[in-house]
């Protein structure tokens, strides 16, 4: 028989009236929600269910996976094992502070942290795990595929899957067999912008935390900043919003060589600088990126400097702190971050003008045409004179 919304209304409002403890109540909007979406495959009125769970469960479908059918977890060799670890040894290695620090903060919850790489296999755990349990153990040796299409919908396939930060609760897993976990997970995302990988936190019968999905994201944050750090560079520059403080895990962060070409940027970077939004398979000069010369970051990367003020191409502000990188392990402190030093606007006026004859391709009239100014003050706030032939 269909399920429609008219009907599953009265469903939930019943749970409610019932007075059941929040927990329960939430423990049966989930199996209504699985009963409709999983059994009867009807499509879910909305507000039931985190619209990427059910998106989870409907690509769970479609690849032939049945709630009820039984996982069987390969055998992972001890091959396979070092193979796995030796693969991905740049970002265990990078991640190994923040996992640690991790676990210390999970000790007493009955969650233990997972590090994946990007097809999802584990490749380093941390935390308590209680080994005796196979529900634990199995899913935490180095070398296990956890991806969506071995496991169906989990923090880790979803994480991946829809590259965001999730909150998963017992029943919101696809299979039966996996009503026992309660997991929180966040993507990883490389130097480039590409997802390297992801960071999840399960419980086993544990109390469910949602608070956990901050955690986890929070640390997600650091390994990305210590994978951007960990390329090679000359300089890197501390990106935020002009009135927020600089020196936190909120800071964008972009890294240069000694030419000015970018090795990295953090995501937090990447949604603040429009140049940076997307995956780069090449690599990018800062000066596409920020209308200030290359040399001004160096000559502002000085120990105990302010931050500097600098526009966008795009007609915004930031506020950045360029840091040489023997400087950049020492803490930025308040009195630095409070005061910007604004670039002079002539400055950034022949910055702006400059980029645009040179996207113009030397044309002066063009580039005064696409500012809306004449070619006189093109010229003149370059400090140049027209040419005989213009």
């Amino acid at each position: 028989m269909s399920h429609t919304p008219h009907q599953s209304t009265p469903g939930t409002a019943s749970l409610h009236a019932a007075g059941l403890p929040d927990a329960h109540r939430r423990l049966q909007s989930i199996e209504q929600a699985r009963q409709v979406a999983l059994h009867e495959r009807a499509a879910l009125p909305a507000g039931w269910i985190a619209p990427w769970i059910e998106r989870s469960w409907q690509r769970c479908i479609h690849q032939g996976l049945q709630p009820g059918q039984m996982q069987a977890f390969e055998a992972v060799g001890v091959s396979h094992q070092r193979h796995t670890l030796e693969a991905n040894q740049h970002l265990r290695h990078t991640a190994q502070p923040v996992l640690e620090s991790l676990g210390h903060a999970i000790v007493n919850t009955r969650y233990f942290a997972i590090l994946t790489n990007a097809a999802g296999v584990v490749v380093d755990v941390s935390g308590p795990i209680d080994r005796s349990d196979p529900r634990a153990d199995l899913i935490t040796r180095i070398g296990t595929d956890l991806s969506e299409a071995s496991m169906g919908t989990t923090a880790i396939g979803a994480a991946l899957a829809e590259l965001q930060p999730v909150w998963l609760h017992r029943g919101e897993h696809f299979f039966s067999a996996n009503g026992h976990y309660t997991c929180a997970g966040a993507p990883l995302f490389g130097p480039d912008g590409a997802c390297v990988g992801m960071l999840d936190l399960t419980g086993i019968d544990a109390l469910e935390r949602p608070e956990l999905k901050h955690l986890v994201t929070q640390s997600a944050s650091k390994i990305e900043n210590a994978l951007v750090l960990a390329q090679a560079h000359s300089l890197m520059v501390r990106l935020n919003w002009p009135g927020y403080s600089l020196g936190s895990e909120a800071d964008g962060i972009v890294c240069l060589d000694a030419d000015g070409w970018v090795t990295g940027a953090n995501p937090i970077a990447r949604q603040m600088v429009a140049g940076l939004a997307t995956v780069h398979t090449q690599v990018v000069h800062v000066s596409e990126l920020f209308g200030v010369p290359y040399q001004f970051l160096f000559d502002a990367a000085r120990p105990a400097s302010l931050p500097i003020d600098i526009p966008l191409w795009t007609g915004l502000r930031l506020q950045a702190l360029p840091v040489e990188r023997a400087y950049e392990t020492q803490p930025v402190h308040a009195t630095q971050a409070r005061t910007a030093v604004r670039l002079p606007l002539k400055d950034v006026e022949a910055a702006l003008i400059r980029k645009a004859v040179e996207q113009a391709r030397g044309n002066v009239a063009e580039a005064a045409r696409i500012l809306g100014i004449s070619r006189a003050t093109v010229y003149r706030k370059l400090g140049q004179r027209p040419s005989p032939t213009d």
